[in-house]
């Protein structure tokens, strides 16, 4: 029995591959800088999770693998090489992982993770994305198939290792350009190196940079004129869109909003040379959405509350779009934003973008940077959000069916009769779901 030990395995992306080997039956064991609820869930699954970092967890393994925020320096990789252990990235481990499977590997700068768990929905396979599947309560699905639906991520290139069979692409814009060196012919050039990898290949042909690979034999989506007669309808207070899709007929999926027939559309498409079309449609069905996108955490007539893990421009400008449109629906008259930035890198890069994308919003709050262990760095955000007189907080506290701001000890207001949406890839979701 070979044994792998996962450095950061509290992580989203690295968890789902840890448990991946786990139930294939390796002997899989893992540490992290500070528990969660994944770690948690990790040991109830047989997974020894060790916090913090320590070089005990350094034994005999035959792999060490680490995620892309585990710094060179971290004391279980320094004693892996003091004994010679093999180390791999999460990016260089994937070909040991995913083998010689059929893999369907969804990548894109958003809507990857929910496109991912709709194809997971229709394709029989395992599943390994970097979200947790309310159709299957985790991230991570294994099953006796040769597919894999995998998540892939550009983040790193380590989507260039995923073997794709069918290689799915909701969009290709710029992000993660640190890792790049902010060098845009590098960045394309390796979503281009991923597509060309693939036997088949499904792309939004409207992204601003897919829809210039006309030479690349693809299945092309053209959302403006592919997808039509959107409409949405409230059942128990839950989301659900129909749509036609080219001259497929109507199809059905939960959620709310264009991005959402945009991402099911996609999924269909990669699953059509799996799946006979009414079968596709049917299976759709069994969709329920992801935790943590437009996760909606309460409902009563007064107050909603949800969780979005957008942490980019774009990916918060549409979902409050359809926030806008859930609250017409709901009847209510305003919306609460609430916003964790993510990584001083990414603030900077994107600023304009971020000064820009809460227009929906009545009211904006602005937690402190998540800074994910960048160094801080200085960003004029009171000068920059003049415009949505924003408020500054330190933390909010869930109540049943309330938030608290706080300003360190000091409460700013309590938001209960509103309809609140938090924005962030970083601890906001804990701090808006509390213990509930």
């Amino acid at each position: 029995m070979e044994k792998v030990h996962f450095i950061g395995i509290g992580g989203i992306g690295l968890s789902a591959l840890a448990r991946f080997l786990n139930e294939k039956g390796y002997r899989v064991t893992g540490s992290d800088i500070k528990e969660t609820k994944i770690t948690e869930s990790l040991r109830k699954e047989g997974i020894k999770v060790t916090i913090p970092h320590s070089v005990d967890c350094i034994q005999d393994q035959e792999y060490v693998v680490y995620s892309a925020a585990i710094k060179p320096h971290n004391i279980e990789i320094v004693e892996a090489e003091k004994k010679g252990l093999k180390i791999l990235s999460r990016k260089d481990a994937l070909p040991f992982i995913l083998q010689d499977k059929r893999v369907y590997s969804v990548c894109g700068a958003h809507g990857k993770s929910t496109t991912s768990a709709m194809l997971a929905s229709l394709v029989e396979g395992s599943v390994i994305i970097g979200a947790e599947s309310k159709q299957y309560g985790t991230n991570m699905v294994l099953k006796e198939s040769e597919n894999i639906i995998f998540e892939a991520d550009e983040s790193d290139e380590s989507f260039l290792n995923s073997n794709p069979y069918v290689a799915i692409v909701t969009n290709a814009e710029p992000e993660h350009m640190e890792h790049y060196g902010y060098d845009l012919n590098r960045f394309y050039g390796a979503y281009t190196n991923f597509l060309i990898s693939a036997k088949i290949r499904v792309i939004n042909a409207e992204d601003d940079f897919l829809k210039t690979l006309t030479k690349l034999d693809a299945i092309r989506l053209y959302p403006s004129k592919d997808i039509t007669n959107i409409k949405t309808v409230l059942r128990n207070n839950e989301p659900y869109t129909t749509f036609e899709l080219k001259n497929l007929g109507v199809f059905e999926v939960w959620g709310l909003g264009f991005h959402m027939a945009l991402n099911a559309s996609l999924a269909i498409l990669a699953a059509l040379n799996e799946l006979p079309l009414e079968q596709i449609r049917e299976k759709l069905r069994n969709f329920r959405g992801i935790k943590k996108r437009f996760d909606i955490l309460k409902t009563n007539s007064d107050f909603v509350l949800i969780d979005d893990y957008a942490h980019h421009p774009t990916e918060i400008k549409a979902t409050l779009n359809s926030a806008y449109e859930y609250m017409n629906l709901m009847k209510f008259k305003k919306i609460v934003a609430i916003w964790q930035p993510h990584k001083y890198s990414r603030v900077v890069d994107n600023l304009e973008g971020f000064m820009e994308c809460f227009e929906k919003s009545d009211e904006l709050i602005i937690l402190p940077v998540y800074s994910a262990g960048q160094e801080n760095v200085d960003i004029d955000f009171k000068g920059k959000f003049k415009k949505y007189n924003s408020i500054f907080a330190t933390k909010v506290v869930r109540e049943e069916s309330a938030i608290r701001v706080f300003d360190n000890d000091k409460e700013l207001m309590v938001l209960d009769k509103e309809l609140v949406i938090g924005f962030g890839a970083g601890d906001i979701t804990y701090q808006l779901r509390g213990a509930f």
